[in-house]
């Protein structure tokens, strides 16, 4: 049957995205007010009838996805970019799917034109007739008065946006939606450049960039996470490569977007002593060095923007927002309302004591990357994926920070085809609105269970990616 080609998995894929992009435009998170007549609510029926062709097209996405993969993992050879082009297309005009965060990016770089101190209070900050209020009625309620977690790079490219659109929200989103797709740009070229280990590049595109997770949260919610992932792994790309100079610099300009970025330079400096033999020299320059480097970069780009140090002392702030996915916080949760009336205390240590073995797991992986026992990369991106799965809080898309690592260099391990199913799952768990329904665990449940069995019966075969040469020598 057509269907099950790799040119029948494309239109498959397609059609699958264009109807989530048509459901966003009845059922999506629509602006408050503000969306030209373009983006407004059309009543219960329509709304309801737009989630469920939405969650019908993102069924068929997935499973072209996965059939797309499967032949991949075969040994088809097919055009990976075009494929990219087809289903990114169709969410280009869509408006904000998935989540409302965009409308806390537009109205924090309002906040900023309008000279408001953007990480000592929140969107909420912005009066009637400022730039971005429009956005700022928008925001997610958790968010409204919570200050900004991000680093200056992204609130100057917001601001950006927001000065070319005058804060208007459609072309304000759509501003958004063109750096996300610069971010798209970044990953595939960093995934190709790292070759994606046995298998080719082909596959690792496959589960870095055509992966809905990716999809519907960057390209469709325009989340902030896909300009990190770009900019950190074009500055591993660099560093594998032997220029870990500029390398940390991207790094660093990564940081200034989301901090967890910062993983990477432990990784970088694992390949620079490497390189210099292990020795103790080389150990001290690499765990010195790419820090010296990317640290400078942070402290200039703050100055830079001059938005102020702020940024050091808001990382914390998402913690204090309660996320099901968080296993840490869900967790100290249960055991708080055990042990007495305020669970938040107990939850605070157990929260605590899951980044304390989330750093233990990271320094582990990255003695193993010393003494060549694991792919510098690879290690990295097992740690981005430890770090999310211990954090006090866990979106849906943070999966994303480390999957699109490891399909860089092992896309056909084990890993890789266990954060392809987790990926497959995690498409569920928010609705088009941004909520979290009970039905989307449920599903999302459901898709994981089926696909774990997937990967016992039908696993891909490819073992443990193979150390490889992790920097070679330049002037750097």
């Amino acid at each position: 049957m057509w269907v099950l080609t790799a040119s029948g998995c494309r239109r498959l894929g397609a059609a699958g995205s264009l109807a989530v992009a048509v459901g966003g435009w009845a059922a999506g998170t629509l602006p408050v007010r503000g969306g030209w007549g373009l983006w407004e609510p059309r009543g219960s029926a329509l709304t309801l009838a737009g989630a469920l062709l939405a969650y019908l097209g993102l069924t068929v996405l997935v499973a072209a996805w996965w059939r797309y993969g499967v032949l991949l993992a075969r040994g088809v050879r097919d055009g990976v970019l075009a494929t990219l082009a087809w289903w990114t297309a169709p969410l280009l005009l869509a408006p904000p799917l998935y989540s409302k965060d965009v409308y806390s990016y537009i109205a924090q770089g309002a906040m900023v034109l309008e000279g408001h101190d953007v990480y000592g209070g929140g969107p909420s900050v912005l009066g009637p007739g400022d730039l971005g209020a429009d956005a700022a009625a928008s925001v997610g309620g958790h968010w409204t008065d919570t200050p900004a977690p991000y680093g200056p790079v992204f609130l100057v490219l917001a601001q950006l946006v927001v000065k070319a659109t005058g804060g208007e929200i459609v072309p304000a989103v759509l501003g958004m939606r063109l750096i996300a797709l610069g971010a798209l740009a970044l990953i595939v070229w960093a995934v190709r450049g790292l070759g994606g280990g046995p298998g080719g590049s082909d596959g690792a595109l496959w589960l870095a960039a055509l992966n809905p997770l990716l999809l519907i949260h960057v390209v469709g919610g325009m989340h902030n996470d896909g300009l990190m992932i770009g900019l950190m792994l074009a500055g591993v790309l660099l560093a594998v490569r032997g220029r870990w100079v500029l390398g940390c610099v991207l790094v660093g300009l990564a940081m200034m977007v989301k901090s967890p970025a910062a993983v990477a330079l432990l990784f970088i400096g694992v390949m620079v002593a490497r390189r210099d033999g292990g020795g103790v020299r080389g150990l001290v320059k690499g765990l010195v060095l790419p820090g010296l480097v990317a640290g400078a970069v942070a402290a200039g780009a703050t100055v830079s923007a001059g938005t102020g140090f702020g940024w050091v002392r808001t990382q914390s702030v998402a913690g204090t927002i309660h996320t099901a996915l968080s296993l840490s916080s869900d967790l100290g949760l249960g055991l708080g309302l055990l042990l007495g009336d305020d669970p938040d205390p107990v939850k605070a240590v157990v929260q605590n004591l899951g980044l304390l073995v989330a750093v233990v797991i990271i320094l582990v992986l990255a003695w193993r990357a010393w003494r060549g026992l694991l792919d510098p990369v690879l290690g990295l991106g097992l740690s981005l994926v430890a770090l999310v799965a211990l954090s006090p809080m866990v979106q849906p898309w943070y999966l994303l920070w480390g999957t699109a690592v490891v399909a860089a260099v092992a896309w056909r391990s084990r890993a890789g085809q266990v954060l392809a199913v987790l990926s497959a799952a995690l498409v569920y768990e928010t609705a088009l609105d941004g909520r979290t329904p009970w039905y989307g665990f449920a599903v999302a449940g459901a898709a994981l269970v089926l696909g774990l069995w997937w990967v016992r019966r039908e696993p891909w075969g490819e073992g443990p990616a193979r150390p490889r040469r992790t920097l070679a020598r330049t002037a750097d």
